[in-house]
């Protein structure tokens, strides 16, 4: 017992450590030497835990995932109108980003440069499934409140996206200066401006 939780905290050292030289180091490609040194352990260490760098990098993914999408089914599960939980989620979102700094470098795979495909495959997927409950309480939103996005349904989803995504990208882009939830109270409502109308019923 006491070497299975010694072996699990050592992994979520190794995978803080991680992040936290991703956050401090923008734009130096991380070795498992410089990684190594700052868990304290050899290189061998790192390996008994994670058989390759792109397995710890999986680790920080599997921790976004687990993450955004525990919390992205307690807001689907609400009674909330479509609008409420379309902000509660790109408020989660972008959230999680500004607290996780080192993290955001893989969302935007601006730390993922070099590294295999199928790492830039898995984020790509996690927006994409992101973009997937947006565009499904869109549907519902014409089903329980007869509201229906202006634009098509995938470029109605899309913008809210691109917006988002934009504003995790600047952040990465200062250095982390500017902030993802800077002025969103302000711009979120200006997004929903006209997003939705009542479509005339259709008489038989």
């Amino acid at each position: 017992m006491t070497n299975s939780s010694t072996k699990v905290s050592r992994r979520q050292q190794i995978l803080e450590s991680l992040a936290h030289m991703l956050e401090t180091s923008p734009g130096a490609r991380i070795t498992t030497a410089a990684l190594a040194k700052e868990v304290g352990v050899s290189e061998a260490a790192l390996y008994r835990h994670f058989p390759s760098k792109s397995k710890m990098f999986e680790g920080l993914i599997e921790f976004i995932e687990e993450t955004l999408f525990s919390r992205i089914g307690l807001i689907l599960s609400d009674a909330d109108a479509a609008e409420a939980r379309c902000q509660k989620i790109f408020f989660l979102l972008l959230t999680f980003t500004e607290r996780n700094p080192g993290i955001t470098r893989i969302l935007t795979g601006d730390a993922l440069t070099g590294e295999t495909e199928r790492l830039h495959t898995r984020v790509q997927q996690l927006f994409e499934r992101i973009e997937t409950q947006i565009k499904q309480i869109l549907r519902e939103a014409e089903i329980r409140e007869g509201l229906r996005p202006k634009l098509p349904l995938t470029a109605a989803a899309g913008l809210l996206m691109a917006t988002a995504e934009g504003r995790i990208a600047q952040f990465v882009r200062s250095g982390f200066k500017r902030k993802p939830t800077e002025f969103w109270g302000e711009q979120w409502p200006v997004l929903m401006q006209d997003f939705f109308y009542e479509p005339i019923a259709q008489l038989n």
